[in-house]
């Protein structure tokens, strides 16, 4: 009777846990993107802030945070009085064939003296 048990209950146990280290990969992805683009937005809203400064700022972290995301893109945009970047990029998985886009925006003031 034991064993029947454990039969039925031990994928349900497992497919619990796979779910779970799916749902905290995804937030890995997640926070991983809001980092990426505020530091880009930062980058691009200092008061000699460029689009380029921006687009190296937000690589180099996406650089050193590794593998949280891949198929990453880095869009940044600079106005007169914004600057705003969108990553999007694809969420690690633990389950083969499943595939989660994370898309994630910031945008900052200009930065003006005074």
């Amino acid at each position: 009777m034991g064993s029947v048990q454990l039969v039925v209950v031990l994928p349900l146990l497992m497919g619990l846990f796979m779910a779970a280290m799916q749902a905290a990969m995804y937030y890995y992805g997640r926070t991983a993107a809001i980092s990426i683009a505020q530091t880009g937005a930062a980058a691009a809203a200092a008061e000699h802030g460029t689009v380029t400064d921006c687009e190296q700022a937000a690589a180099n972290l996406q650089a050193s945070i590794g593998d949280a995301l891949t198929q990453v893109q880095i869009t940044c945009q600079r106005t007169a009085t914004r600057a705003r970047t969108t990553v999007s990029g694809q969420v690690l998985s633990v389950f083969p064939g499943w595939q989660t886009t994370v898309v994630q925006q910031a945008e900052a003031p200009i930065e003006r003296p005074t």
